[in-house]
């Protein structure tokens, strides 16, 4: 987790101090959240940059998050075969190696057990929804100090640890699919207002920022990746997991564990090595630190 929050250091860094040196600040500002987030990031700076009549911008996160897995998903690709093939020749060396993921032995709730009565899509979704309006009514007594997207991750992240929340309660509702789907849409919807030449207008922008922010990635990840007893590959392909997230960091994981290991054995000790570290990687970058950033960033304009 701190090498993946410490590349969206070193793409702040980079993206605030050599862009702005070729680009506008506004335009740098509107651009960086979605350079280390997702869906959330981009919608909360479009949406923002349109309340305080900065329409021009407001596409702006939109087509960063639409352009910045162009090169994320290859770069991501070819450092984890890089890893899968020296973890398969680290677990030959060593037989005894582990073999398998160490089962973590799960935390203690308060509630532990909910009656099956009550184990139903319509209740999972009347418990999410409590939690949501606790957030937004913790919020509201704050005067919002702390972005109401932020909250909202943080309560659901307790309420679940306090056993209110299943694990992926959405997916088990049956719901999760169709409310990425309106997400999504809602989202892209937000290019509405924009034309092909509006696009075209921002490619430099785009395409510098995106270099920008992967160097930054990289340079970080290299400066630091002995300190944590990563190898450099395994060090960038977590800092680059801030360019897409889950379930693309799971999604393309997955892909290359199949494609590089032989056998049983070999698939279950790169996955132990490997998905972890992109899964948490992911959660960090995108699930909590492109919100946060989004949120002081629209303090700044």
């Amino acid at each position: 987790m701190a090498i993946a929050l410490l590349g969206v250091c070193g793409t702040i860094l980079l993206c605030l101090t050599i862009g702005t040196l070729l680009f506008d600040w506004h335009t740098v500002l509107s651009a960086v959240p979605s350079l280390v987030g997702g869906l959330v990031a981009a919608l909360l700076m479009s949406e923002n940059l349109k309340a305080i009549n900065l329409d021009s911008l407001a596409a702006l996160p939109i087509y960063m998050l639409m352009f910045h897995g162009i090169l994320g998903y290859p770069l991501t690709t070819i450092l984890l075969k890089k890893e899968g093939n020296r973890l398969k020749k680290e677990f030959h060396q060593n037989l005894q190696a582990m073999t398998g993921a160490k089962e973590v032995a799960e935390r203690t709730k308060v509630i532990t057990k909910i009656p099956t009565n009550y184990r139903t899509s319509a209740f999972a979704l009347a418990r999410t929804g409590f939690v949501a309006v606790l957030a937004v009514l913790f919020g509201t007594v704050t005067n919002n100090v702390i972005n109401a997207n932020v909250v909202c991750l943080i309560f659901g992240i307790v309420f679940c640890q306090l056993g209110f929340l299943e694990k992926d309660i959405l997916k088990s509702a049956g719901v999760f699919n169709w409310l990425i789907y309106g997400l999504t849409a809602y989202i892209f919807a937000q290019l509405s207002t924009t034309t092909p030449s509006s696009l075209l207008g921002f490619i430099p922008e785009i395409l510098v920022l995106i270099v920008l922010s992967i160097f930054g990635m990289f340079l970080i990840s290299r400066l630091v990746y002995k300190w944590f007893g990563y190898s450099k590959e395994m060090a960038m392909t977590m800092t680059l997991t801030a360019l897409f997230g889950f379930p693309a960091d799971y999604i393309l994981t997955n892909d290359v564990i199949k494609e590089v290991a032989e056998n049983e054995k070999e698939e279950a000790y790169l996955t132990a090595h490997m998905m972890p570290k992109m899964l948490v990687g992911g959660f960090a970058t995108v699930s909590i630190a492109s919100i946060i950033v989004a949120s002081v960033f629209i303090k700044l304009f």
